[in-house]
């Protein structure tokens, strides 16, 4: 199994895992690990076939987790936001013992819409799917775009995720194409709902690619976790509200008596 990139910050008792999303890598947390290193041990990771991940190509989700699972400490919290959101509920489900809790931001465990289920439509990722053969930068700035959209801080936001893509190599246009479709094909709502460890869900209401309207969907069909609605924040609340974010973090911490 190919080693991914893998760095660790802080000396705190507790252990966080933190998975970025589609498109980008580590360098996202960057506004954050200055605040939570002091309360945490950070493992910041750069996905399968992402950043400095480069000797993996195209996976599926479950591989993708065995992946990050066989370099993880025995015991973390695993936090993942939007597609790093799947791979951090995969490993929970495939290994409940080693996740002391699970936080998703701005993440679904089905992006695309179904019947009666709010979401991305099918056909808007088969077009970005289509449109990354033809024009590979313009469609990962437009998909990093949405990401921001709404916010007093859209344009500084998006600047942000831009800066963070440019600075580690791009992922190839399989791994690409292969994220893509997971977004479009997974479902875990079911499978969630047998996950008995502590459970955290981090939305932004303003979030164009996670819609609000499945926040109640979810408290509903996942009674035994906990959602939050960050009220000005679009699809990166760490990015335009890291201290509310952080706050968060360390109440679950504190929860967990940690």
């Amino acid at each position: 199994m190919n080693d991914i990139w893998w760095q660790t910050k802080g000396e705190g008792n507790c252990h966080l895992v933190l998975l970025h999303g589609w498109g980008l890598n580590a360098e996202v947390w960057h506004c954050i690990t200055a605040e939570l290193a002091s309360h945490f041990t950070l493992h910041l990771v750069d996905l399968p076939g992402y950043g400095r991940s480069q000797g993996c190509g195209a996976m599926s989700l479950e591989a993708m987790a065995e992946h990050v699972m066989a370099q993880a400490p025995e015991q973390a919290i695993w936090l993942g936001w939007s597609l790093g959101g799947l791979v951090a509920s995969t490993a929970a489900l495939r290994y409940p013992s080693r996740v002391q809790a699970l936080v998703t931001v701005a993440s679904s465990p089905c992006f695309s819409a179904r019947e009666e289920w709010p979401g991305i439509k099918p056909d808007v990722l088969a077009n970005f799917q289509q449109q990354l053969s033809s024009d590979f930068q313009r469609t990962v700035e437009r998909f990093l775009a949405l990401q921001t959209l709404g916010t007093d801080s859209a344009r500084q936001d998006a600047r942000l995720l831009k800066s963070v893509v440019l600075a580690q190599p791009s992922p190839s246009l399989e791994v690409l194409d292969a994220g893509l479709e997971i977004l479009k094909t997974v479902d875990l709502r079911d499978a969630l709902s047998a996950l008995r460890l502590p459970f955290l869900r981090l939305y932004g209401r303003l979030d164009g690619l996670v819609p609000r309207a499945i926040v109640p969907l979810l408290d509903e069909h996942l009674p035994h976790s906990e959602s939050r609605v960050f009220p000005k924040a679009a699809h990166a609340p760490f990015i335009s509200h890291p201290g509310e974010f952080c706050e968060a973090l360390l109440a679950l911490k504190a929860q967990l008596g940690n």
